[in-house]
């Protein structure tokens, strides 16, 4: 399921320009433009070095096909930071590592923990990717004594976060939108991204739109019983009035019909009073989804029909509604308000 290898490159007959239409280092987009190449043609080899370079706001990195493994995280001082996949195909470029929470560190001073586990961490506002992969490619079947198996491929905490034509390739927690504390909301924005996964690999208490995505859930060859696992997790402040917002976006799967739950809630434990929203409209649910009961619980203290879970025109046969009371819908004058333009207030991403 993890296709990250770099396409192969195609000959032309002009010279390879490995940074395309996006300038290079000696022509450069911007003079606050930098440069990524794994072989040597940028300004830096790796992604980690560049952002360590890339000091003050506004910066963009360009990046050049190929596939950088390595952590990577952003300061919170890189506002407005772009990152620009020099490819037209967001699986050309390519960032991935493999540790999992269960990992241990090298210093011998434990295990990394879910967030620690992350390929990326992005802490800044006004961060915006475009044409990116962002994977973990930890599997739980390499690590069998391991029991913290989330391995989150990127974790976003930015208020204004966007990404356009990127994917989100991992299994457990691919996907963390969070938000740098519990009292800040940070609003993200997705559009044309890719996601799979299986447990809980769209998780977190952003208050994230999704808008023409694609979400698969995958095989789990560890188990050989529903359920597999859970697209979304939200973990919602209770006073924040947004959580996830998906519309207009297709879910399927490798598994068996019925064999994924959309969603579960997460209240964590640092977080008691969360009240977990997420809402689900115009988009097509596969047969992967459990049409029966497409929602359950995390933890029996949270239950999910006291959370903030709604549908609003979704087709496909895990849409279909065969017990009322288990999906939740949306009113039209309750549908008007569950919209981009409201979640995301006076922030418009630019497409």
């Amino acid at each position: 399921a993890l296709a990250l290898s770099a396409a192969p490159a195609h000959a032309h007959r002009r010279p390879r320009r490995p940074f395309g239409r996006l300038g290079s280092p000696s022509g450069r987009l911007t003079p606050t433009t930098l440069y990524v190449h794994p072989r040597g043609e940028g300004d830096f080899t790796g992604l980690q070095a560049a952002v360590d370079a890339a000091t003050g706001t506004g910066r963009t990195l360009v990046i050049a096909p190929g596939v950088y493994r390595e952590t990577v995280s952003v300061p919170a001082d890189r506002t407005g930071m772009t990152w620009l996949g020099a490819s037209d195909d967001p699986r050309d470029v390519v960032v991935v590592y493999d540790n999992a929470a269960g990992t241990p560190k090298p210093d011998g001073s434990g295990t990394y923990g879910t967030s620690g586990s992350a390929t990326t961490t992005l802490r800044p506002d006004g961060f915006t990717a475009r044409r990116v992969t962002f994977a973990n490619d930890w599997l739980r079947a390499d690590h069998p004594g391991v029991s913290g198996t989330q391995a989150v491929a990127v974790k976003v905490m930015g208020d204004r976060s966007a990404f356009f034509d990127c994917r989100f390739l991992g299994h457990q927690d691919t996907l963390y939108a969070d938000s740098a504390s519990l009292d800040t909301v940070a609003r993200q924005y997705f559009t044309r991204c890719y996601a799979e996964g299986d447990v809980d690999f769209v998780f977190g208490r952003a208050t994230a739109v999704f808008e023409d995505c694609d979400f698969r859930t995958l095989v789990r060859p560890d188990l050989t019983s529903a359920p597999f696992g859970f697209v979304f997790a939200p973990s919602t402040a209770v006073t924040n009035p947004h959580g996830f917002l998906v519309a207009g976006s297709r879910i399927s799967s490798e598994a068996p019909d019925g064999y994924y739950k959309l969603a579960r809630p997460w209240v964590p434990s640092s977080d008691p009073t969360a009240r977990p929203m997420l809402t689900v409209r115009d988009t097509r649910l596969g047969a992967g989804v459990d049409a029966v009961a497409p929602y359950t619980n995390m933890a029996s203290g949270y239950p999910w029909q006291d959370q903030r879970f709604a549908e609003y025109r979704n087709t496909g046969p895990g849409a279909v509604v065969t017990v009322p009371a288990n999906r939740p819908q949306l009113t039209p004058a309750q549908a008007a308000t569950h919209t981009r333009q409201v979640w995301l207030g006076d922030w418009r991403p630019q497409a």
